[in-house]
Order: C-alpha cells, then sequence, then structure tokens
C-alpha cells in the first residue's frame, strides 16, 4: 500500500471535454488547445515550439516524427498512446499520467515533471538526463537501458518496474527503494546507489555488479 508520501496528484481533467479532431495541416508554434479529447487518431511528422496544453485527454493517439519541444502539459492524461522516440525536451508536466503507453526512446531531455505517473508503460531507450523530477512514480512499468544520468530527484518511486541496464550515472539514489524493481546491472557508481533502498536478492546483484565475492558460509 502506498503511504502518504507516494501520494501522486491526479490531473484535474473535467467531465465534459469537446472531441477535438488532429488537423491535417501543422500544428502551429505555441499552440493551445484545453478542455479537450484526441482520440483513435495519429499526431505525424509536426513539429511545434512551446505548444500548451491545459486539461486534455489524448486516447489512443500515436506520435511519429513529432517534435513538442518546450511544451507543457498541465491537467493532461495519455491513454494507450505511442508516443515513441518523441521529442519532448525542456517539457514541463503539470499533474500528468501515461496509462499503458508506449515510449520507447521519448526523449524528455532537460524537462521538469511535477505529480508525473507512468502506468504499465514501456519506456525502454527512454532518454531522461538532467530532467528535474519531483512527485513522480513508474509503476509496473520499462525503463530498460533508459538514460537517467544527472537526474534531479524527490519523492521519486520505481514500483515493480524494470531498470536492467538504465543509465544511473550523476543521480543520487539515497532514500529511493528499488527492492521491488528487476535487474541485473545498473549504469551507477556506488556514490550514485549510497543509501539506496534494495532487497536482499538484489544486495547480491548488487556486489556482483561491483566485482565483489559473496561468501555464503558453504
Amino acid at each position: 500500500m502506498s503511504s502518504k508520501k507516494e501520494k501522486i496528484e491526479a490531473p484535474k481533467i473535467s467531465s465534459e471535454l469537446q472531441s477535438l479532431d488532429v488537423p491535417d495541416y501543422e500544428w502551429a508554434d505555441e499552440i493551445e488547445i484545453s478542455d479537450s479529447i484526441i482520440q483513435d487518431s495519429g499526431v505525424h511528422n509536426q513539429s511545434a515550439y512551446k505548444p500548451c496544453f491545459d486539461r486534455v485527454v489524448f486516447n489512443n493517439v500515436s506520435f511519429r516524427a513529432t517534435s513538442l519541444r518546450k511544451a507543457e502539459f498541465t491537467d493532461v492524461r495519455f491513454d494507450n498512446c505511442d508516443l515513441s522516440n518523441i521529442d519532448l525536451s525542456e517539457a514541463v508536466f503539470h499533474r500528468v499520467a501515461f496509462l499503458n503507453c508506449k515510449l520507447l526512446g521519448m526523449d524528455l531531455t532537460g524537462s521538469m515533471l511535477r505529480n508525473v505517473r507512468f502506468e504499465q508503460c514501456v519506456a525502454d531507450y527512454a532518454v531522461l538526463r538532467f530532467t528535474n523530477a519531483k512527485g513522480v512514480k513508474f509503476e509496473k512499468s520499462s525503463l530498460a537501458k533508459a538514460d537517467m544520468s544527472n537526474m534531479t530527484l524527490a519523492n521519486f518511486f520505481l514500483h515493480e518496474t524494470n531498470i536492467d541496464q538504465a543509465q544511473l550515472s550523476q543521480t543520487k539514489l539515497g532514500g529511493i527503494d528499488i527492492s521491488s524493481c528487476e535487474f541485473n546491472s545498473l549504469g551507477a557508481s556506488l556514490e550514485d546507489l549510497r543509501r539506496c533502498i534494495i532487497s536482499p536478492a538484489q544486495a547480491i546483484t548488487m556486489a556482483t555488479i561491483f566485482g565483489l565475492v559473496v561468501n555464503d558460509g558453504t
């Protein structure tokens, strides 16, 4: 059961949203979309700088060859969406949920995440370096081979998530519980992992990673 500290604020979205068709023409820079639902469509080959999304639901939407640099998302939910390889560098997220989404190679470099939840998402190879994450939770997801280096973390949670071969150099994991996570190796130093919470079985894996020999007494 999650403690109070693990509570992530959910998106505040009206039950009455206008259905919005994704236009065939290019999205303009600084476009603003609010109180809308976009579903069963594709946002392909688009490039918009500083777009703003406020109280929006994306349902079964694919984003292909798309760049939304410095986008701002406030009270937004992505349901069953494909954001693989999307460029969201330097974006800002406030109360955003990604549910059952495909996020392979998603680029969040330099972004700011506040009250963001990823549940049952595949984010292998995602790029989160230099991301400032506060009130963020990955649950039953995958971050295998993700670049999570140089992140700033506060109230950051990883639950039943695959972090195998994730790059975590210069990201301080002190106080973060990864005991329910899956990994065989991590790109992290002992200093990065200092005070990180792990399971007894993971302690053996960690010893192997750092070239230590465990004497089991036999």
